[in-house]
């Protein structure tokens, strides 16, 4: 009886362990184009000053990161994204990409998922370009 109950309290905790990963796969962008809904066609300046064209507003030499979130297609729904536990040099990887993976724990009062994990799309396959030069 000690071992059934034993058995019961470790799947207990390996569920509540479980309930609070939130995983969700969507195209990673920054807020200011997904909002826009610009996804593929968004400016690389956006992901590195917020907007596209602000490095002729910006002071030279003065970058800001801006905000990236995941835009889930399936819910048409935007997830704002907390990096401060991963690196953000590996989310950079999946930027502007679809089918990205973020898993972390969300919290539902900010609508932000706080990354632990991140697993990007496998790149496209090769093709072999048959046509004149």
């Amino acid at each position: 009886m000690k071992k059934f109950l034993g058995i019961i309290a470790a799947l207990a905790l390996t569920v509540s362990a479980s309930a609070s990963e939130f995983e969700k796969k969507g195209f990673l962008t920054t807020k200011a184009c997904a909002e826009k809904g610009i996804f593929a066609d968004c400016s690389l300046d956006a992901f590195v000053c917020g907007t596209e064209g602000c490095f002729r507003k910006a002071e030279p030499g003065v970058i800001t990161k801006e905000e990236l979130v995941l835009f889930v297609h399936s819910e048409g729904k935007i997830y704002n994204l907390d990096a401060s536990k991963f690196s953000r040099a590996h989310l950079d990887e999946g930027v502007s990409r679809n089918e990205v993976t973020i898993i972390g724990e969300f919290d539902k009062s900010t609508n932000t998922i706080v990354v632990t994990e991140f697993s990007p799309p496998p790149p496209p396959a090769k093709s072999f370009f048959k046509g004149c030069l």
